[in-house]
């Protein structure tokens, strides 16, 4: 039997974008997602937007008592910004009363609301002013936090400043996916950097507004695994640690910003313009935990014709194609539980072993109905040996001494995933899109209940 310490959080995450629904409605306004999907539906999976997803908004009550069914303690969610905050500065009454009562019953059932507070859903009347391009969106970002700090703190004690922010980054000024889906690598490092800031400055408003709780960020990271030992190509992963790991860890747990980071970008002709005392601010505002999201590895070589300076991150480094890889052909990506004893020696070595959680874990899977019994049961087996392997290779890590202190899985019911919609589900419960969103427990969400309610489980069990 593998058990993990006393109190151990075991939950799950999701994202207000991706469960709200009533995306325009109840007083919210125009997210970029909001937007994107009204100037170019044909790029959202059968249509599916922000108004489809699973409608926690009306549904959070039954969704609570649904949490407590299979042994969950806590759940991380997020606020919407643009629901809290319309215009950026006039409070919703009517979204503090939604969001007061779901984080009061999560209480009440005994779940611990961890709130982040952004997830991918800038604001469009921030947007039209350039959104993270421009110095505005960290003040703008530092005072929704301070709102809903002092609107919320009574009833929560653990917060997230991001998720992911390399996501939004990455995705919306290197690769195309989000909005604005440009390349323009100078753009992304100054995004990066007022990404940054924001996370700071509202570090500064928890402080400053004498939170009784925590406050972290949530980071997607893993250890970057070379080709070989070749010089270019550990040269590869150095660029890629420094871009991809330590451009978020190192400031927001060691107060400082690499100076081999600093050099990088300078060489490449990226630096991004910053204010007299953001040095400061970074050294004094540390977080209190990490949140680390992990799915699949990341493997690198060395370019094959870099360009100086670089146009994009393909000119620092390139992804490595690993022969012996095991795949989940459904989501594209390697499955690598080995990573998570890396991750947590890495949190113990590297970051003071900082308190941490693995905040995001799960697998994607396409058509499950092909796998519903006859009972309406989906026999998601795949799911429940995957989530063993991580857990064993993170009990591993704990026993080595890394300061983990839970596990949540992505997510709780299927939800909408962004351009992808519904294609690839990821829930303890089916969520039936053809009738009324009825939820349906998976068999993996029997397990869950088994592993909270032991602590653990036993290896090989199933």
């Amino acid at each position: 039997m593998i058990k993990f310490p006393d109190n151990f959080l075991w939950g799950a995450a999701a994202s207000a974008p991706q469960t709200e629904g009533h995306a325009l409605l109840n007083g919210k306004s125009h997210t970029t997602w909001d937007r994107w999907i009204e100037l170019n539906p044909e790029k959202f999976n059968a249509g599916q937007g922000p108004k489809d997803t699973s409608n926690v908004y009306e549904l959070y009550e039954a969704d609570i008592k649904r949490m407590v069914e299979i042994g969950m303690n806590s759940y991380r969610t997020s606020i919407s910004w643009a629901r809290l905050l319309p215009d950026g500065k006039t409070l919703n009454k009517e979204a503090v009363a939604f969001y007061r009562d779901y984080f009061e019953k999560m209480n009440q059932a005994g779940i611990k609301p961890i709130i982040n507070l952004f997830h991918f859903d800038m604001p469009w009347w921030l947007m039209e002013k350039g959104g993270w391009e421009t110095r505005e969106s960290v003040d703008a970002f530092a005072f929704y936090a301070k709102t809903a700090f002092e609107e919320f703190g009574d009833l929560v004690d653990e917060w997230a400043t991001f998720n992911e922010p390399l996501v939004h980054i990455e995705c919306g000024y290197l690769y195309g996916f989000h909005y604005p889906a440009i390349v323009d690598f100078k753009k992304a490092i100054q995004v990066g950097y007022h990404t940054l800031m924001a996370h700071f400055l509202a570090v500064k408003a928890y402080r400053e507004t004498k939170q009784k709780g925590r406050i972290g960020i949530i980071l997607n990271v893993t250890p970057t695994y070379a080709r070989s030992e070749e010089a270019i190509d550990q040269k590869a992963k150095q660029n890629a640690d420094l871009l991809i790991i330590k451009s978020f860890l190192d400031p927001c747990v060691l107060g400082t910003i690499p100076t081999e980071l600093v050099d990088l970008v300078n060489e490449h002709k990226l630096t991004p313009i910053t204010k007299t005392g953001d040095k400061e601010i970074i050294k004094d505002y540390p977080v209190d935990f990490i949140g680390i999201n992990y799915y699949q590895p990341m493997r690198v070589q060395a370019p094959e014709n870099p360009r100086t300076p670089a146009v994009t991150t393909s000119d620092l480094f390139a992804p490595y194609d690993w022969p012996e890889k095991r795949m989940n052909p459904y989501r594209g990506w390697e499955i690598y539980p080995e990573a998570l004893y890396d991750v947590s020696l890495m949190m113990k070595n590297d970051y003071n072993n900082i308190p941490w959680y693995v905040s995001e874990n799960g697998m994607g899977v396409a058509e499950e109905e092909r796998f519903m019994n006859d009972k309406g049961i989906i026999e998601d087996d795949y799911r429940i040996e995957f989530m063993e392997d991580h857990l064993e290779q993170l009990h591993k890590g704990i026993e080595a001494g890394s300061n983990c202190f839970g596990y949540h899985t992505w997510t709780f019911v299927d939800c909408w995933s962004w351009l992808n919609g519904y294609r690839n589900r990821y829930g303890f419960y089916r969520v039936d899109l053809e009738n009324n969103l009825e939820r349906t427990l998976k068999k993996s969400g029997l397990w869950y209940k088994e592993l909270s309610q032991n602590n653990g489980f036993e290896i090989g069990e199933r």
